[in-house]
């Protein structure tokens, strides 16, 4: 095994032990629409059928193990912790049992969830299927257990993708960069909960990886088959997905005129090629929403078809959801810095349902390593000037596949305005740029210079074990202090 290799599977194995202590420590139900989701695998499960509507009307198994854990008390009310007590936990595992014995064999509601494509929850009904004899709350765990395997696959594409993205070493850049990302709390959070997110982060990290390496090494028909394969898996996990797709199809296309200048017509038939393998899930979904007299695209096109305002309205709310409010416009955030109070502050420490917080100093306290590495970054930037410019292509790619996801996002936020601000302001749904970040990091490493690089690596990945681990600790004391 050659030494890159070997430390991409060291990062994976940090981020999976990293998701697996969140999957623990993290009390049940407690992670963003948990309990939907849940309820979406145990449909799939017990009845080889998806769920048909969104309603909150949960299987009397689930709601049952919702209510032994006070989920609704405990849910956005950090004055009220877990249940701690032997008895309670007694009881609450013994009607669970007894629940079990009755198969339950769910039900057609899966709240939010209901909406998303089927393959993550395919996934997990092979561990809920092996933990059948098990109480609710053991399949849960081994559910968890299962998305956080996924975790690990993130961390490897990640430093694969810094050491294709940022040749020439040192692999020091490549490692910090990958045991960074792999200790980033939010992602230990996320995947170590029953979420579609733990498998859209490992599809995109793969995305961003291969796109890298056809930009670096050519593009050939198994680089056109890898691309539009992870596009297809993408699309069939979480609808999110559609925000990197433009920016995926533009590297596509960047790549096969690269590639017709040496190879000719036969570039535009990888072109093809990964085109059609991508989109044959989105075809087939349509075809089968016609056939049962369903909106062709689902959720998708219903949200079109109830937009709401004029285009200059959303793209100024879109742009002010990540950035300064221009003056002269309408100002939709008055008095709010989205940057720092929602997008920083999210990422570093907004745990459960958003309701498990670091006091207010560690958010100030936050914004120096944050400056020192932006700062690192963008003296390496300035420095590799000239080397960006002959890589405008695939650079421009990446910014589309960010750009992309961004206004995704801000479209979705913006169909719920004004009556919810900003809705899906949330740093999970950045996630999947997390190849990206990494690169930043690594980027700041090399921009320490030669002499101070090794110790600023030293000193990233320690920074982001710190916070990975006061993150754990503030959930403990959140739920069983």
């Amino acid at each position: 095994m050659s030494g890159g290799l070997r430390a991409a599977w060291i990062c994976a194995l940090v981020a999976v032990c990293n998701a697996a202590c969140w999957s623990i420590l993290t009390y049940a139900f407690q992670a963003p629409d948990e309990p939907d989701h849940y309820a979406y695998v145990k449909q799939l499960a017990e009845t080889a059928s998806l769920p048909s509507n969104g309603l909150e009307q949960l299987s009397g198994e689930e709601e049952l193990a919702l209510e032994g854990l006070r989920y609704r008390d405990v849910r956005e009310l950090p004055e009220d912790p877990a249940i701690t007590s032997s008895p309670e936990a007694r009881e609450l595992h013994r009607d669970l049992r007894l629940a079990a014995q009755e198969h339950d064999t769910g039900s057609a509601s899966a709240g939010v969830a209901q909406s998303e494509p089927p393959l993550y929850y395919a996934i997990e009904a092979i561990p809920y299927t092996l933990a059948s004899g098990d109480s609710m709350l053991g399949r849960l765990q081994l559910m968890r257990l299962t998305s956080a395997l996924l975790a690990g696959v993130t961390a490897m594409f990640v430093f694969l993708f810094a050491r294709e993205a940022l040749p020439g070493g040192p692999p020091r850049v490549w490692c910090a960069a990958g045991l960074a990302v792999a200790l980033v709390p939010l992602l230990g959070f996320m995947s170590g909960a029953v979420n579609p997110d733990a498998l859209l982060y490992a599809v995109s990290a793969a995305v961003f990886y291969f796109l890298a390496r056809a930009f670096r090494r050519g593009f050939d028909r198994r680089g056109a088959l890898t691309i539009g394969a992870l596009v297809a898996v993408g699309l069939l996990t979480k609808l999110n997905f559609i925000g990197l797709v433009p920016g995926v199809f533009l590297g596509l296309v960047v790549l096969t005129v690269r590639a017709a200048r040496a190879r000719g017509r036969t570039a535009y038939r990888l072109l093809a090629l990964a085109l059609g393998v991508a989109l044959s899930p989105v075809a087939a979904y349509a075809a089968v929403n016609a056939l049962s007299d369903h909106p062709p695209f689902g959720i998708v096109s219903a949200a079109v078809q109830t937009l709401h305002g004029s285009v200059l309205s959303e793209l100024n709310y879109i742009w002010q959801l990540y950035l300064p409010h221009i003056p002269g416009t309408v100002n939709d955030f008055p008095g709010i810095s989205m940057l720092r109070e929602v997008w920083f502050r999210g990422y570093v420490g907004l745990y459960g349902w958003f309701d498990t917080t670091f006091p207010g100093w560690v958010y100030t306290l936050a914004l120096l390593p944050a400056t020192a590495i932006a700062v690192l970054c963008a003296r390496e930037l300035l420095r590799e000037r000239l080397a960006l410019r002959r890589r405008a292509g695939e650079l421009a790619t990446y910014a589309a596949v960010a750009v992309g996801l961004l206004g995704l996002i801000g479209a979705d936020s913006y169909h719920e305005f004004p009556m919810f601000d900003a809705s899906y302001a949330q740093v999970r749904y950045l996630l999947p740029l997390l190849a990206l970040f990494g690169a930043a990091l690594a980027l700041a490493v090399r921009g320490a210079g030669r002499r101070f690089g090794p110790v600023a690596g030293a000193a990233l990945v320690v920074l982001f074990l710190a916070h990975d681990v006061f993150s754990q600790l503030l959930v403990v004391g959140r739920y069983y202090g």
